[in-house]
């Protein structure tokens, strides 16, 4: 049998889109990543100045949102339908978290075109986890050992396996 903390499950999602600017473009943008994920986005705002951009510290330019448990494992099966079950080894950092882009969100499927959004990208971020990870998080946090940590490999195989993912070099 084997020891149920090795083994690895997803901790969340997070669909995150970069619209540049206020105001009602971001609003439109925020209530369709609400109809793709079932889930209320937040906005995110910029910690820099950037003047040839016209972006200041405090501008919300940007949506996200983050799913964890039942409705994360639901969406990720059609967000990984988006990319034809495709992903490449690049997509994987060296800690076993993986990440890639939807060019157009209408490949999502369930997704209806909105013509006031247009056609816009979604980036996707999912986050890989062992039982045990959470004292890492704690007030007086420990270090999780170098043998717990997920590695490349694991998580490759972990996506291929489990949703029927091809990976490619």
């Amino acid at each position: 049998m084997e020891n149920p903390m090795r083994e690895i499950r997803i901790e969340k999602i997070t669909l995150n889109v970069g619209v540049g600017e206020p105001g009602d473009k971001l609003e439109k943008v925020s209530g369709l990543l609400q109809q793709i994920s079932g889930a209320k986005p937040a906005k995110t705002t910029t910690k820099k100045r950037i003047p040839e951009w016209n972006i200041r510290p405090g501008l919300e330019i940007g949506v996200k949102v983050t799913l964890r448990g039942q409705k994360a494992e639901d969406l990720l099966k059609r967000l990984f339908a988006s990319v034809e079950n495709k992903l490449s080894k690049s997509n994987f950092d060296e800690h076993g978290n993986l990440a890639f882009g939807i060019s157009e969100y209408v490949h999502i499927p369930g997704a209806k075109y909105d013509y006031t959004v247009g056609i816009i990208g979604i980036s996707v971020a999912i986050t890989l986890q062992r039982r045990g990870y959470s004292i890492s998080r704690k007030r007086i946090p420990a270090e999780i050992g170098r043998s717990h940590l997920i590695k490349k490999d694991e998580a490759v195989e972990f996506i291929k396996n489990k949703y029927k993912v091809t990976v490619n070099a």
